[in-house]
Order: structure tokens, then C-alpha cells, then sequence
């Protein structure tokens, strides 16, 4: 048995880890020769502004005076440069958009491990490949491309991490010190010699990164004042920067000036996936071989864009995000990334024919040198036999192979092994297959005799099963914050715990005051959760930052839930309560609406179907049924107490990864961070920081998760089923479940799109190696 065990899990785990072997690993190669254009650059050098987080419809469009938010930028656009939309491609997140942007490649996600504070890998760069480049801005952005710079010849200028605040009282602070060090900077460099002597090199670069406008963004959301105003300030910051180096280079036309953004951003302040408003950034070049505004009469576009910005009279030339890079090295004549994959939009040169067509065969050429390295490194690892073109002749045969097969036992297997499992698929893309389960499930009682046996044990899963129903439905991302409905959760928590009480007060025998204590301090730490959320919402919405002592009873809650429920009565019923009580105070510090009434609906639904089970069992003669208060957590069956397996059985093991998937995706999309508010962190922190932030949601998808498993370990106690068998028919369903999403795994789209397929063999697998542990 352990070597058929040992086996199994050595399957599982090759399988596993495939999935990172051949889609998570980076696609990038290194070995390529650097490619240049050879004739001589339009420009000496090179500013590049990312307004970080800013919508292109945010800069481009008239306020409701009829008047520009960026008043330069629209000049500009009108009378010095040209302009267009930079089509970003998802995730839109901030690392990948700027190595987009000055890389030229789409950064594969491994990168989102490292927080996108590190080098997952080595890519070359503009700024790399610049004689000198000195940049500003954020700590997490500005040190990727100094770390994965040759020599040390990039520069980086950042403020500290702890100024980027969401609950901060104005974050246009941070674009304003980066202005200000930017003159301050120009300022020293009159008074030393060699670093003027340095700045007044040719191929060089100047990066400003602007992070205000994101910051207000997810703060306070784009609609709101205190984006448009930063908006404002970024224009008069960019017109000061521009007027400072015309004035230091006494106007030699030699300076190339480029203003974009990594990402946009949504109506409700998170960005990540693939909606216009994350995608769609603003694109505006001038100064040395950028052509000038060309006026038009029509412009054929799917949108109606120009016409709402009132610009339909002035050439729009819209780029991919990734062939920014392949303009800014031909502008300044630096080799091309040796990554890139941007293609070079001609069409912002101002520059003779023979200059753009030495520039289109240059990034030709460095593109296919990419291609030789790879096919290259793909030959030597490949066994000869194996390395050819792949055939259609190949996709005939399965076809053919599939069609000898009888029709009706191909329909027979299908619907015998897939029926049930395929709605647990679909519920990975399509949340409201899991409405239509739990719909499903409300109506078992009554097409068994469960209904004639148990009238009220039915009708309370009938109607928790409904209302669990609902959340599905209810919106993932776009919704805001509403905090009556976490007060509201809270309530019911601090009612139901009364009745509970109550309820144990009653039976002398199995109560004492221990555990009375160990219930009242349960529901002073529900209190004090809903004192914390309501107290930060406040001091937030008045700009006044996250108040310290509700700081420090959040993660004291946090570190409390998962001691005392250990204190707790080992009596199956108490203990499964005592487990609600802390994971809610927790869930309802993480809450922002009306998720914070799902696990209490769930946990409502788990004790009904601890007792539904056992009135199956009774029903079918199985075993007789057992008190819930006879039934201790830490109580070890004898092995000959175990029954064998039933029919019925494969419908408990179904139910439980059921609940699994409902618990994960009821209130959201646990594959992406975007479908998850930041504000459900706030309670414990503003400022940014990734990985604890990260580690905040992914507990608080958790819970649920939690709460289910314990419900369904008490099922099996009930139930007298050995959890090793249970499991096993769960590990089937997951086998099952994996080869569907092995094939839908993919590398490319929105962390989203990413994170579903990735979660999709995960989740199984996950599954599977909870049935190998039991």
C-alpha cells in the first residue's frame, strides 16, 4: 500500500509541476547580437514621463466646462507633436507596463512571484542600452531597471516606500518630489562639471515616474476630484520640466519628449485586467524627429473617442504598448532591446525615407535573431526525431480514431462520468453554474424521503441553500464599499452567538464557565472588529489615515482567531461554533460589504448538512444517528467501526467539492487580485506592500475554505466513514476535474484570465493532495 501510495503522489506531483515546467517558464532567450540603425539619430537624448495609472480618456477628454484637465499636453497636441492611444496588454499591472514600455516585451507572469520589485530574469533594456540614464520616481518600479542594467551607468532617484499611502492625505506629493528633485538635480549639475560633462552626451535617457494620479486612483477612484486634480498637476509639472531643459540645452532641438502611462485604470479604482479603462493609456511625442500635428478631415476608427475628445480634426496613430521601445532607440540611435518584440511605428517619424526603412529592416532583424536562438535552444534539447514541423495529417487522425468509436457508448461514458463534474468546470468561468447547483441542491430533500422524515432539518437546507444561492450572482468587481452590510453581518453574528449561549446555559452538564468565557471573549472580539471597520471608514473618508490602535486590535484579532477556538470545548457542535466566532471577527475586519454575510450563510448551511447526513444514514439503515454533542473533535474512531462504502457516498464526496468551489469563488474570483478591493485590507494597513497585502486576501479566501473542510471533517465522524475512503472518491472527481483544465492552461491575457487557468490545475491538484494527506 505505501509504495502504490509513494506512487501516486509522485504522478500527481509530475503533473503539478508541468504545468509550471511549460507555461511558467521564461520566454526569454539571451545570445542575440545587438542591432542599431547605422545612420545618425534625430535626437541627442531622450525624456520619457509615465503618468502611472492614468486613463487616456482621463487626459484627453474635456471637463464639463468644456475645458482640458492637461492644457500643455493638449497644446501640444494641437500644435508641436503627434499623439494616439498605446493599446497595453493585460495584465495591466505596473511592472509589466514599464517593461513594456522600456523593454519592449510582454514580461511572462512569473515576474508577479517577486512582487514586481526584482528580476525574475535578466532582460535587456532602453536603458541599458543608453550611455547614461537617470531616472525618478517609485522604489518599485526604478530599481528593476537599474539591477538588470550592465556597467553603472542607470541611475535611480526614489522617495521612500512608506509615501506611497492610500490613506494618505494628497499623494500628489509624490509626483511633486519627483519635479522638484528633477530641477533640483539640473540645478547641481551647473556646479559640477562632471556630471554636466555627462548630461550633455548623446544617447542618453531622463525617466519620470509619476505615481500620484495611481495612487488617488485606488484611493479615492477616477471619477473622484482628487484624481482629476493630479491630472492637473502632472501638466503643469511636465510643461516646468520641459521648459527646464530647453532653457539648460538653449534650445537645440535635440531633446525627444514622450508622455504615456503602464496602465489605465477602472471606474472603481483597481486595474489588472483587460476593460478599456485599464488598457487604453495616452500616447503624446514631440521634440526631436517626432512629426508634427497633421490635420485631417476623417479618421476611420471602431470608437467614438475622437469625437467625444474633440480632437476628430488632429491625426490620431494608435501603437501597441511594446513598440514604444523600438521608437525611443531608433529616436536617440541606441541598439534595439534584444528582447523586444515591439514593432517600430514609423509613422511618429519625422525623419527621410531611407532613415525609416533602415529602422524597419534594424527591428526586423533583431526580432529574428530572437527566433534563431530559440529555434537554436529548442534543437539541442530535442531529440532529432522529434524536432519537425508540425503536421495537420496528425489532428485528421484523432478525428478519425475518436469516429470508430460507437455514438451511443461515446454519449453513455460522457454523461455517466462528466454530468455532474461538468457544472463544477463551467463554475470556474461562469459563477452563476454555482446558483444553479446550490438550486439544485435545495431541492433534494423533496425528491427523497428526507422530506417525510425530517420536515425541519429540510426545509432549513431548502432555504440556506437559496440564500447561499444568491452571492454568486452579486457583483465580483465594480461595487462600492457599503459598510451598513458589515455591520448588519455582524449583528446576526452577535444574535446568533446570544441564541447559542443561550441555548448551552441550558445544559449544565456539558457547559462550564471555562467555556462561557471563552464565548464572551469570542463575541467582545466580534464587537471590537465592528468598532474597527466602522472607525477606519471614517477616519478615512476624512483624509486622516489609519488610526493606530485600530491597527493593532486588527492583527490581534487576526493572531487571536486562530488560538482560541483551541480553548474551546472539544464537543463537536462547540467547537465547530467557537471556529465561526473567530474566523468571523477576522472576516469582518476584511470586508467591505455584503461578503461579510457569506460565511455566515455557509457555516449556516454546514450545520445543516452535518445533520441532513445524519438523517440520510438513518433513512438508509446504515447506522443509527448520534447526538451531536456525543461527538468529540478529538475522538479517535477504532478502525472496526469504519463501514464500507455506499452509493450515497459518491453524492458526499461530490457535495464537499461542491462547497470547495463555492467557497472559493462565492464572492469573488479568487485567480485574480483584481476582483478583490484593496480597501478590504485597510483595516490593518494603507500602506502598499504587496506581499502582506496579498497574504491579507489570500486568508480572507481562506475562511471560507476553512469552514468547510471542518464542517465536512465533522461528516465524516458522524457519518462513520473512513476519511481515507472519502477522500479517495474525491480524488477521482479532481482527477477528472484536472484533465479538463491542464488543456485550458495558458500563459498570455489578463492576471485574471492567467490566474483562473493557473488556479483551474491547481485547485485540482490541490484537491488531489488533500485526499493523498488523509
Amino acid at each position: 500500500m505505501l509504495l502504490f501510495f509513494t506512487l501516486g503522489l509522485l504522478i500527481h506531483f509530475v503533473f503539478f509541476a508541468s504545468i509550471f515546467d511549460i507555461y511558467f517558464t521564461s520566454p526569454l532567450v539571451h545570445g542575440m547580437t545587438p542591432q542599431f540603425t547605422p545612420l545618425p539619430p534625430p535626437a541627442r537624448r531622450l525624456v520619457l514621463f509615465v503618468a502611472d495609472g492614468l486613463r487616456a480618456d482621463a487626459l484627453y477628454e474635456l471637463d464639463e466646462n468644456g475645458n482640458s484637465r492637461a492644457p500643455f499636453i493638449r497644446n501640444i497636441i494641437m500644435h508641436e507633436g503627434s499623439w494616439g492611444i498605446s493599446h497595453t496588454r493585460v495584465p495591466t499591472e505596473s511592472r509589466p507596463g514599464h517593461v513594456a514600455l522600456i523593454a519592449g516585451f510582454y514580461e511572462d507572469v512569473s515576474a508577479v512571484a517577486k512582487g514586481w520589485k526584482e528580476n525574475p530574469v535578466e532582460f535587456d533594456s532602453l536603458f541599458n542600452e543608453s550611455k547614461y540614464t537617470w531616472s525618478w520616481g517609485s522604489p518599485d518600479i526604478l530599481p528593476m531597471f537599474a539591477k538588470g542594467a550592465s556597467g553603472d551607468h542607470v541611475y535611480t532617484y526614489s522617495y521612500d516606500a512608506k509615501r506611497e499611502d492610500f490613506g494618505a492625505q494628497d499623494a500628489t506629493k509624490l509626483d511633486t518630489w519627483v519635479f522638484d528633485n528633477v530641477k533640483d538635480f539640473f540645478h547641481h549639475a551647473r556646479n559640477n562639471q562632471s556630471l554636466f560633462s555627462k548630461i550633455n552626451e548623446e544617447k542618453i535617457v531622463f525617466f519620470l515616474h509619476l505615481l500620484g494620479i495611481d495612487t488617488n486612483g485606488h484611493a479615492h477612484r477616477p471619477s473622484s476630484r482628487d484624481y482629476k486634480d493630479n491630472i492637473k498637476k502632472v501638466d503643469d509639472g511636465v510643461k516646468e520640466i520641459v521648459s527646464m531643459f530647453n532653457h539648460f540645452y538653449g534650445n537645440d532641438g535635440k531633446t525627444t519628449f514622450i508622455f504615456t502611462s503602464d496602465h489605465g485604470m477602472t471606474d472603481w479604482g483597481s486595474h489588472g485586467a483587460g476593460h478599456p479603462s485599464e488598457t487604453l493609456t495616452p500616447l503624446v511625442t514631440w521634440g526631436a524627429g517626432i512629426k508634427y500635428p497633421q490635420r485631417v478631415s476623417a479618421q476611420q476608427f471602431d470608437d467614438a473617442f475622437l469625437k467625444e475628445w474633440r480632437l476628430e480634426n488632429w491625426k490620431r496613430l494608435d501603437v501597441n504598448q511594446a513598440d514604444i521601445a523600438p521608437l525611443m532607440t531608433s529616436l536617440i540611435g541606441v541598439p534595439f532591446p534584444l528582447n523586444s518584440v515591439g514593432i517600430l511605428p514609423v509613422d511618429y517619424l519625422n525623419n527621410t525615407d531611407l532613415f525609416k526603412a533602415e529602422s524597419m529592416f534594424t527591428n526586423a532583424v533583431q526580432i529574428l535573431e530572437q527566433f534563431k536562438v530559440k529555434m537554436t535552444q529548442k534543437k539541442e534539447v530535442t531529440l532529432p526525431f522529434l524536432f519537425t514541423p508540425f503536421k495537420f495529417q496528425v489532428i485528421q487522425d484523432l478525428v478519425v480514431s475518436v469516429l470508430t468509436y460507437p455514438l451511443s457508448h461515446f454519449v453513455g461514458y460522457l454523461l455517466a462520468f462528466t454530468l455532474g463534474i461538468e457544472v463544477l468546470v463551467l463554475s470556474f468561468f461562469y459563477r452563476y453554474m454555482l446558483t444553479a447547483g446550490l438550486t439544485a441542491f435545495a431541492a433534494w430533500p423533496f425528491l427523497t424521503r428526507l422530506w417525510t422524515r425530517a420536515k425541519m432539518t429540510s426545509l432549513s437546507w431548502t432555504f440556506f441553500s437559496l440564500l447561499l444561492a444568491v452571492f454568486p450572482l452579486m457583483p465580483v468587481v465594480g461595487r462600492k464599499p457599503d459598510i451598513s452590510l458589515v455591520m448588519g453581518a455582524g449583528l446576526l453574528v452577535l444574535l446568533l452567538s446570544l441564541c447559542v449561549v443561550t441555548s448551552l446555559m441550558k445544559r449544565k452538564d456539558s457547559f462550564i464557565k471555562e467555556e462561557l468565557l471563552v464565548h464572551l471573549l469570542q463575541v467582545l472580539s466580534t464587537v471590537l472588529s465592528m468598532y474597527v471597520v466602522y472607525s477606519t471608514q471614517s477616519s478615512l473618508l476624512r483624509k486622516q489615515g489609519l488610526p493606530l490602535m485600530n491597527q493593532i486590535i486588527s492583527w490581534a484579532t487576526l493572531a487571536s482567531s486562530l488560538v482560541v477556538p483551541l480553548l474551546s470545548s472539544p464537543v463537536l457542535f462547540q467547537r465547530l461554533f467557537s471556529i465561526l466566532l473567530s474566523l468571523m471577527s477576522t472576516y469582518l475586519l476584511l470586508s467591505t460589504g455584503y461578503e461579510a454575510l457569506f460565511p455566515l450563510v455557509l457555516s449556516c448551511l454546514m450545520f445543516v448538512w452535518i445533520n441532513i447526513e445524519q438523517e440520510t444514514l438513518q433513512q438508509s439503515g446504515v447506522c443509527c444517528k448520534q447526538k451531536l454533542t456525543s461527538i468529540q473533535f478529538s475522538y479517535n474512531t477504532d478502525i472496526t467501526q469504519f463501514r464500507q462504502l455506499y452509493l450515497d457516498d459518491i453524492r458526499r464526496a461530490f457535495f464537499l467539492v461542491f462547497f470547495l468551489v463555492t467557497a472559493f469563488f462565492g464572492t469573488g474570483n479568487i485567480a485574480s487580485i483584481n476582483s478583490f478591493d484593496l480597501a478590504s485590507v485597510y483595516c490593518f494597513l494603507t500602506v502598499f506592500s504587496p506581499f502582506m497585502m496579498g497574504a491579507l486576501m489570500m486568508w480572507k479566501i481562506l475562511i471560507p475554505f476553512v469552514l468547510v473542510m471542518c464542517a465536512f471533517e465533522a461528516v465524516q465522524l458522524t457519518t462513520q466513514l473512513s476519511s481515507k475512503s472519502l477522500f479517495l472518491i474525491v480524488l477521482v472527481i479532481s482527477d477528472i476535474m484536472a484533465l479538463h483544465f491542464f488543456f485550458l492552461v495558458k500563459d498570455y491575457g489578463s492576471w485574471l484570465d492567467i490566474g483562473t487557468r493557473q488556479l483551474l490545475a491547481c485547485t485540482a491538484w490541490l484537491f488531489m493532495y488533500i485526499c493523498l494527506s488523509q
